[in-house]
């Protein structure tokens, strides 16, 4: 059995120090919940600064191994025989990606993925700050299992959790930062955002565990509304841990792999597909 475990908390603006302590405090609950892989929200360091398009936050952007917090999260990692995916702003030569890497039980960093599909919309200009990924997408052998792990709106994508599940996974993890649309108070996503989870799982038989920010966070006259709802979806599609819209903290969840593997075997649809007919898709 592998026990997982989602997080979320409110995120302060303009405290990378504290809200990677505050991360680090959620990672101490469920070490000593004996969590073995615990997934953190999405750029969950800082403010979610996408909201606005600020030349200013690109100050916040972080080079990969060589910020303390590699370290950091290394050691904890090996002193509690954990796995954490982290999501950050990467600084890379002269471009700038929403990235992920993932830290083994035993403290050693992966490669590095970059998120693949860039959304652009009032409340969330990501296109102004990240270069569509350029390292496809990945799955990362751990201690406990293989992950495949991506960004947010790559969550949205059938496509990202269909090829994920076919590199390996056994568990697909997604950091996201999700709330109210700023153009459309009226517009509530929480359930279409769950429901496209819920098909990923059930299409593919395999976990899907999410992390989502919560809080209202304001950059001059734009707020988000952040709604959680972190969620833990079994490989049937069934939800069986959900968290609120303000509650801090984690959710737990345990999972057997191999009778999850001896179940997607046994269904037959990755058995039965046909690669020959699925080639138009790449006309459109």
């Amino acid at each position: 059995m592998i026990k997982v475990a989602n997080s979320q908390f409110v995120c302060l603006k303009d405290s990378f120090d504290a809200n990677v302590n505050k991360a680090l405090e959620i990672a101490e609950n469920a070490s000593a919940q004996n969590v073995d892989i615990l997934l953190f929200q999405e750029l969950f360091q800082t403010e979610y600064f996408c909201s606005t398009k600020n030349n200013d936050f690109f100050n916040l952007a972080i080079e990969f191994p060589d910020h303390s917090i590699f370290q950091k999260f290394s050691n904890f990692c090996k002193a509690n025989n954990m796995v954490i995916p982290i999501s950050f702003f990467e600084k890379y030569q002269d471009k700038y990606f929403n990235s992920l890497i993932v830290i083994d039980a035993n403290g050693s960093l992966s490669d590095v993925y970059r998120k693949s599909h860039i959304p652009e919309g009032p409340g969330y200009n990501e296109k102004f700050y990240f270069s569509p990924g350029d390292t496809g997408f990945k799955v990362f052998k751990t201690k406990f299992a293989t992950i495949g792990c991506a960004i947010c709106w790559d969550q949205w994508f059938p496509e990202c959790a269909r090829i994920l599940t076919m590199q390996g996974a056994e568990l697909l993890f997604y950091p996201t930062a999700i709330g109210s649309e700023p153009q459309d108070p009226s517009l509530d996503s929480r359930k279409h955002w769950t429901n496209v989870m819920v098909g990923h799982a059930a299409a593919n038989q395999i976990p899907i565990i999410a992390s989502n920010r919560i809080g209202t966070e304001s950059e001059k006259d734009i707020k988000v509304n952040f709604y959680g709802n972190s969620i833990i979806i079994d490989h049937i599609g069934s939800i069986v841990s959900q968290m609120n819209e303000t509650e801090e903290g984690i959710n737990t969840h345990d999972f057997n792999i191999d009778e999850i593997k001896k179940y997607r075997e046994s269904w037959g649809n990755f058995r039965d597909r046909r690669p020959d007919l699925y080639k138009k898709i790449c006309d459109f």
